[in-house]
């Protein structure tokens, strides 16, 4: 029989059920040392488990993809808030144990899921990675266990891939297994935002489900704020993502027409944001990247789509966005004929290459995109970016990072991502600068979206 603490089992310490709209602070440390299986070991669920082992929790990583697993073995992979040290702790204590094999979560107290859901190129909803971690936890599943989905996902995910299946083994929920939805929040690479210090969303399926899996969670979260059901919580993050999509796609059309009209954007947002209320900024750029934004909103759109109803300021602000690259290129398509240069043939330098500043992360970065379009045309396209060493192009193929773009001569240069600690006072010696990044006021020859 499996070691059980008494985060799970079937006569668990007497606790109150925390009530909708509880929001719970951190507990001390004064249960056993539980363990726990975090499910997926990437962007998400790294950080996860080394909260939990922080916390003093026995973790078993599971992941399918055995390179990933030896390159955070060899402590080879991009980690912020202070993760890459408490990655050295978690191995050398043995807190932190990888595997590809799934049965070791029989042994778990807990389960977390932390897998990928992206969109596919039509940007429907990409479920295979969820259904098929959902399906093995669901096989593996004990009694006593805790189990706590965070993938963004659809209202309604957590019931249809967890708890109907377990029903249908034979759990009752909230007795047997206890179930809960609660969304990752997670900032890569900015500081003041670690997820020790921002608050987790949790909805469980019922209110003892709720409380052990805030019991797991308030571990690791500054504090955890209950909602009524999962669907709550999965439908909170929807909500917060496409938030910012819309605000952003507006922040774009409204830098549009302040160049337009000859007005510095940067210094409206500035002055707007002085209002104390009914106001927060958001910054114009070359579109949105990274797995969250350009994804999550899609999950709310092919839901109501499924459901014949529309969501037309939402398909508005993804149209805009995803049309935002073409934008950049456009516009740079202008800038070298207004300085009497083809842009077949021209030498264009991207400076900036990942979705933010401050990471290596690419993934629908939109200087993709726009490396892509430059290059479909016949210009000479080469990036810079000391963060990201390699950009794979399906039209300009393997391009890899310019050291010194100083000492080269462009016709052209973007700057797709600014990164706080990277000097681009060189570009005031170059001819034409596009700058998407909206942060290069003081550029003599810049040229705005």
């Amino acid at each position: 029989m499996p070691h059980r603490s008494p985060l799970c089992g079937a006569n668990p310490p007497a606790a109150a059920t925390p009530r909708v709209g509880a929001v719970l602070a951190p507990a001390p440390d004064v249960q056993p040392r539980q363990r726990v299986a975090v499910v997926g070991l990437g962007y998400v669920g790294l950080p996860t488990a080394l909260s939990l082992t922080a916390a003093g929790s026995e973790v078993v990583g599971i992941d399918v993809d055995e390179n990933r697993l030896a390159a955070i073995k060899d402590e080879r992979v991009e980690l912020f808030h202070g993760d890459a040290s408490r990655l050295a702790t978690a191995l050398n204590d043995q807190l932190l144990k990888l595997t590809t094999e799934p049965a070791t979560m029989k042994e778990a107290d807990a389960v977390v899921i932390c897998v990928p859901t992206p969109v596919d190129a039509h940007t429907t909803p990409d479920m295979t990675a969820l259904s098929r971690a959902c399906e093995t936890v669901v096989e593996h599943a004990q009694r006593g266990q805790t189990i706590v989905l965070t993938s963004t996902t659809y209202a309604g995910c957590t019931r249809d891939l967890l708890i109907a299946p377990l029903r249908q083994r034979g759990f009752q929920i909230g007795t047997d297994v206890f179930v809960a939805f609660s969304p990752e929040r997670i900032d890569p690479g900015v500081a003041g935002h670690a997820p020790e210090s921002t608050p987790r969303v949790l909805g469980g399926f019922t209110g003892r489900c709720s409380e052990r899996a805030a019991r797991l969670l308030a571990h690791t979260a500054a504090v955890v704020h209950i909602v009524s059901s999962p669907e709550a919580a999965e439908m909170t993050k929807l909500l917060e993502n496409t938030f910012r999509a819309v605000n952003i796609a507006l922040a774009n059309e409204f830098a549009d027409a302040a160049t337009e009209l000859g007005i510095d954007v940067i210094e409206v947002i500035s002055a707007a944001s002085t209002k104390p209320y009914g106001y927060m900024p958001f910054y114009p750029g070359s579109g949105v990247g990274g797995h969250c934004i350009p994804c999550d909103p899609h999950y709310l759109l092919w839901q109501m789509r499924a459901r014949r109803r529309n969501s037309p300021v939402v398909d508005a602000a993804m149209a805009a966005i995803a049309a935002r690259p073409r934008a950049v290129f456009g516009r740079a398509v202008r800038v070298l004929a207004d300085s009497g240069k083809p842009l077949t043939g021209a030498r264009i330098l991207i400076a900036g290459v990942s979705y933010k500043p401050g990471i290596s992360d690419i993934r629908e970065s939109p200087a993709l995109a726009i490396i892509d379009l430059l290059s479909s045309q016949g210009a000479h396209v080469f990036f810079s970016d000391p963060y990201v060493d390699v950009v794979r192009s399906a039209v300009a193929g393997t391009l890899h990072h310019v050291a010194n773009p100083d000492q080269m001569a462009w016709d052209l240069v973007v700057v797709h991502t600014a990164h706080p600690d990277h000097d681009l006072g060189w570009l005031a010696q170059q001819p034409t600068v596009l700058d998407a990044s909206y942060k290069l006021a003081d550029l003599p020859n810049r040229h705005l979206l």
